[in-house]
């Protein structure tokens, strides 16, 4: 009843005037919260790059082991993953929530300092929105724009046969960590950190659109299979993977000692927001000396092939039978 009498008190405006407050200025923002659209200069050699998202409790978060301030956090970060995935910089967020009578003024207030910190972290700003009531569970909408100079922005159909497939960081930690929380289990504060505080791949992202170095490129939101697939099918392609290679964290790896099983993880989870990426063979090296510029770890998992077809290979040469590509709104499980 609390939480009910604060939002009813404060009403929708005063809402927004509360987020307008947190919210910060950016040189090219020459309009933000307050007025029918926010307006931001952009400069006539760029292109304008626009992606949104839906987060929905119950489908994409738990409050039961979420906290505010990371859920604002890491709806802000995943958004802008999908302009790094594109090799762009971020500049505007747009926020919509639809909120149920449980959450609190206060509550609010800490998931939008969470955005804020997040959009600060990359560059970009909270631009606009717009707020409702819901009448059961807690939504959220982000668009996010970003900028990249003309031809730069690298796209999911570029990719050529025999060009090498590569990887940021390591895979599985988020959906380990998940499955941990689901099983009343606590994960490490690593894998925790990874699960509620996702780092979006700005800085990767901009410079292999800017040298030109990567031929496709997304971001592990739905998993590597999944995101990989999205490759292969825009570009025409099939790929064989190496098992061994697929990079995983101290954290996993401690996990998969006493649950072997569980290593499907780190091929289907999803929710790493690491940038998977294809470049010519002869490109290799310059994505070792780039991996070192950006301490950074970037592994090769595989190549590309003509054949349509996606092989996940063992050690031994034997197939690796994967059960499922990765997460699919529609024929999903439900997963928190």
């Amino acid at each position: 009843m609390v939480a009910k009498k604060g939002l009813a008190e404060l009403g929708e405006f005063g809402l927004i005037e509360r987020i307008r407050q947190q919210a910060v200025p950016a040189p090219y923002l020459r309009l933000g919260i307050g007025d029918d659209c926010s307006i931001q200069a952009v400069a006539a050699e760029d292109e304008l790059m626009t992606s949104t998202d839906l987060l929905l409790e119950g489908v994409h978060f738990n409050l039961e082991w979420t906290d505010f301030e990371s859920l604002g956090y890491k709806s802000a970060a995943v958004n802008i993953s999908d302009i790094a995935a594109m090799g762009g910089v971020p500049r505007c967020l747009y926020l919509g929530l639809a909120v149920p009578e449980t959450v609190s003024v206060e509550q609010l207030e800490q998931f939008v300092a969470g955005f804020v910190a997040a959009a600060q972290a990359y560059g970009a700003v909270l631009a606009g929105g717009d707020t409702c009531r819901s009448g059961v569970a807690l939504v959220i909408s982000v668009t996010a724009e970003g900028t990249a100079p003309q031809g730069q922005a690298v796209c999911r159909s570029g990719a050529r046969p025999g060009d090498l497939v590569f990887v940021s960081g390591t895979l599985g930690d988020s959906a380990l960590a998940l499955r941990m929380l689901q099983q009343g289990k606590q994960p490490s504060a690593q894998l925790a950190f990874r699960h509620h505080r996702p780092q979006a791949r700005v800085t990767l992202g901009r410079r292999l659109a800017e040298t030109g170095l990567a031929t496709a490129m997304i971001d592990v939101s739905d998993g590597l299979v999944a995101d990989l697939g999205h490759i292969l099918s825009a570009s025409g392609l099939g790929a064989v993977l190496h098992l061994e290679e697929i990079p995983l964290s101290s954290g996993f790896s401690e996990v998969l000692i006493r649950q072997p099983e569980w290593l499907e993880l780190a091929l289907t989870g999803g929710e790493d927001y690491e940038l998977l990426f294809t470049v010519a063979s002869e490109s290799a090296g310059d994505i070792v000396r780039l991996a070192a510029e950006l301490a950074l770890p970037l592994t090769r998992i595989g190549t590309l092939q003509a054949e349509p077809g996606l092989l996940i290979l063992q050690q031994d040469g034997g197939h690796y039978p994967f059960q499922r590509s990765g997460f699919d709104h529609f024929s999903s499980d439900k997963i928190y």
